[in-house]
């Protein structure tokens, strides 16, 4: 596939800026700010107040993934504000560990937008106090079991934050405009303004490029795929320097943020192809809800697709599995997602 132009050209998939997406946009904005600053400061208070073992104990073992005591706590909030906003006008919720899977309808009468929320993205790094999450949401029109991930018209995440940190970031985006964001000093909570700027690099060396990796099952093959993706990206190691570093940030949503922000230069996660290469029926991975602000990502200048190089998409709910290439910029898009294609069907993966 020729890549380059595609920003240009699409916006990435991103469906084109109509006067109906626009006025969904401005309506749901204001409410997934909200909706990321309740959660942020529950979970301040929270995990503050709360030990580990409270905030890392199972309360659900669901089909889509494990659900702890810190994501009930988030979960409570984006059911309240759910009611109040259906009240206003009827929509349809979608989000992890939420039943039914199909989505819940708050309001009564034809939904006209889909919501989808992954309350904490990063839980696992989060509730052990190592590494914030981010709180997702997305905003598309209603379009039943037909809603797409490229519908998406306005997309918003907010860092949530350890107890350690002084700082964080808001990023937003709507169909047809350049990402924003907002960096909050937690004690004065005083913002300042700020538009994201993806790396500008064109090679790989001495920057962070990660194949994930976060658990147990399919490892050996995907280090496998690692080494001979990025020793060919570079044209070869040099074994006495570090000249590629690596990030497994348990976070699919902060490693969008990583990229928009100009700190990753690339990220692949093949968890689906690498689990089916090796026979597995079932997969842990990346769903829509932890991918809802690709948006936010495109539309910084950043490039995601899937792994053999067409533009990310799937359907708006909580059971797909999803495998992306994400790419800071069209450049090392257009050069390295040949190359990731053509590694992943040399060792069987795709």
């Amino acid at each position: 596939m020729e890549l380059a132009g595609w920003g240009r050209l699409y916006d990435q998939g991103v469906m084109p800026k109509s006067e109906s997406s626009s006025s969904l946009a401005e309506l749901w904005q204001p409410r997934l700010l909200v909706l990321g600053e309740r959660i942020r400061e529950a979970l301040r208070v929270s995990m503050a107040e709360q030990d580990l073992e409270r905030t890392s104990a199972v309360q659900r073992d669901e089909e889509g993934d494990t659900i702890f005591g810190i994501d009930v706590d988030a979960e409570a909030i984006l059911l309240e504000l759910a009611e109040v906003w259906g009240r206003e006008a009827p929509f349809t919720l979608v989000a992890e560990g939420l039943e039914p899977a199909s989505g819940l309808v708050f309001g009564t009468g034809q939904p006209r937008s889909r919501l989808i929320v992954d309350p904490i993205d990063g839980t696992r790094g989060l509730m052990f106090d190592k590494r914030s999450a981010w709180c997702l949401a997305a905003v598309a029109p209603e379009r039943g079991g037909e809603t797409r991930l490229n519908d998406v018209v306005v997309a918003h995440m907010a860092e949530l934050p350890t107890t350690r940190q002084g700082r964080v970031d808001e990023l937003w985006a709507r169909a047809g405009e350049a990402t924003r964001g907002r960096r909050i000093d937690l004690a004065s909570a005083s913002a300042s303004v700020f538009v994201p700027r993806p790396s500008r690099a064109t090679t790989l060396r001495h920057g962070f490029a990660t194949v994930c990796s976060f658990f147990q099952g399919g490892k050996e093959l995907t280090a496998r795929i690692d080494e001979d993706l990025i020793g060919a990206a570079i044209g070869g190691w040099d074994h006495r320097k570090a000249e590629v570093y690596v990030d497994q940030y348990i976070s699919s949503g902060g490693q969008l943020a990583e990229l928009a922000l100009g700190r990753d230069r690339f990220v692949l996660d093949i968890r689906p192809l690498v689990h089916a290469a090796l026979g597995y029926e079932g997969t842990l991975c990346s769903k829509p809800y932890d991918l809802c602000t690709t948006l936010v990502a495109r539309q910084a200048g950043c490039v995601i697709l899937t792994p053999d190089g067409a533009p990310l998409d799937s359907p708006l709910d909580t059971t797909t599995n999803l495998a992306f290439a994400g790419y800071a910029n069209e450049a090392l898009a257009t050069r390295l997602a040949p190359l990731v294609r053509a590694t992943l069907e040399r060792h069987g993966a795709l």
